[in-house]
């Protein structure tokens, strides 16, 4: 899997390894965020066996990227064979399915080896030949960037008509995920709204390391920029009905392409927050995966020479750059990143804002009555994202989710 010497090279995690094991040998591989129910909620029910069998077999750290691959390896199979019997519907479906599976095998492979570059291609594989039979118009962008590039999926709602343009939603996604579980097969929340929708990997995100493009304090606003000029070129594109919508370190992303779009984008949508400046709750307090796995997207090796390239991670500088509406959603017991530092994020703002906490939620939204009882996060997030790009006069409030489902809101 990865060598000793990156498990070696974060303190806490060395140090704290066997204690990982225990706990997810107690509790699954869900101790931390319920990575199973939002990789395989793009694939809808019929993965529901696939992953849940990966969470039943996986009784260590160690299993997690076999176990993800072999679940991989036997969806591709099914892909194939439905394939081959012209079975086109469910062949997508399995290709689509092994290609997310793929994605999460990546994940715990902390260093950029053969065995991480080996998931990566089959991932790109299996979705391109998804893309190949999907309903829908899709291509894979490779934006130039730097050295490199900036991979990315366009989806539009349909095949367009002569001349006809949408708007589009841009999703970013956190540390932990990637562009392929950003835009589900079937009822994607923004194409079922008649958004076109980009979701791509910015800098030290899904394949973007593997390719050697890490994240600075920065290169994020600079992505956003290069997703922007291509996006404006696109024939289908509305170049001026844009809306960015970025989940977990995502909302930390995100904030930072409102900033450097400015009015160019209607609105930006942050969920699953990660704001602190200098994010030591998630680095220092929270499970030690998160920070081997940044120290990975950054490239570096050692700890220390790392804690000083975060602690300058801050929105604060570039908070009135921000031109456009915002909504922040988070959960009231957030665990990565304290939720004053969301407040204080948003009260600097000098736009629009809608902070939305769900009472007893962590960060990822989901799981407690709030969630199930109150309004979906992410139909709350769609719609707004929509009422932005259709021009309606954005909320100014805040709103609190309580455990009954019902929704205290106070204006700003």
């Amino acid at each position: 899997m990865m060598r000793a010497f990156t498990e070696q090279k974060m303190k806490r995690f060395a140090e704290q390894r066997w204690i990982l094991d225990a706990i997810i040998s107690s509790v699954g591989m869900e101790w931390d965020q319920p990575r199973l129910g939002y990789t395989m909620y793009p694939c809808g029910p019929d993965a529901v066996g696939d992953f849940r069998t990966v969470g039943m077999r996986t009784k260590k750290f160690a299993d997690m990227h076999r176990e993800f691959a072999g679940a991989a390896k036997r969806r591709e199979l099914k892909a194939i064979a439905f394939e081959a019997e012209d079975r086109l519907v469910s062949a997508r479906e399995s290709y689509f399915i092994a290609s997310l599976l793929y994605s999460a095998a990546r994940w715990p492979i902390f260093e950029g080896n053969n065995l991480h570059k080996d998931y990566n291609r089959r991932m790109v594989d299996c979705y391109d030949k998804y893309i190949e039979f999907a309903p829908r118009p899709i291509e894979r962008v490779e934006i130039p960037f730097g050295d490199g590039v900036l991979p990315g999926f366009l989806a539009l709602p349909h095949e367009p008509k002569d001349g006809e343009k949408f708007p589009c939603a841009i999703g970013i996604d956190g540390m932990d995920g990637s562009k392929e579980i950003m835009c589900s097969m079937y009822g994607d929340k923004m194409l079922e709204r008649g958004m076109a929708s980009f979701v791509y990997d910015g800098p030290g995100q899904g394949e973007c390391p593997v390719n050697g493009l890490y994240v600075t304090k920065d290169n994020h606003m600079e992505a956003a920029q290069a997703v922007y000029d291509w996006l404006i070129q696109h024939p289908h594109i509305d170049k001026d009905r844009l809306v960015i919508f970025g989940i977990s370190f995502g909302s930390f992303f995100g904030a930072q392409a409102a900033a450097q779009l400015g009015d160019k984008v209607k609105g930006a949508a942050l969920s699953f927050v990660c704001h602190e400046p200098g994010c030591y709750t998630i680095f220092n307090m929270a499970a030690p995966t998160f920070k081997l796995r940044f120290m990975f997207m950054a490239d570096y090796d050692d700890e220390n020479e790392f804690d000083k390239f975060i602690s300058e991670f801050s929105l604060d500088p570039i908070v009135e750059q921000i031109k456009c509406p915002i909504l922040v959603q988070g959960g009231q017991d957030e665990e990565l990143s304290p939720v004053e530092c969301s407040e204080d994020f948003v009260n600097k703002l000098n736009v629009p804002k809608k902070l939305v906490f769900y009472e007893g939620e962590r960060h990822a939204i989901g799981g407690g009555s709030a969630a199930y009882l109150g309004e979906n996060w992410y139909t709350m997030l769609a719609d707004w994202c929509l009422d932005r790009v259709n021009d309606k006069p954005a909320p100014n409030e805040s709103v609190l989710i309580n455990s009954l489902g019902q929704a205290e809101v106070k204006p700003y």
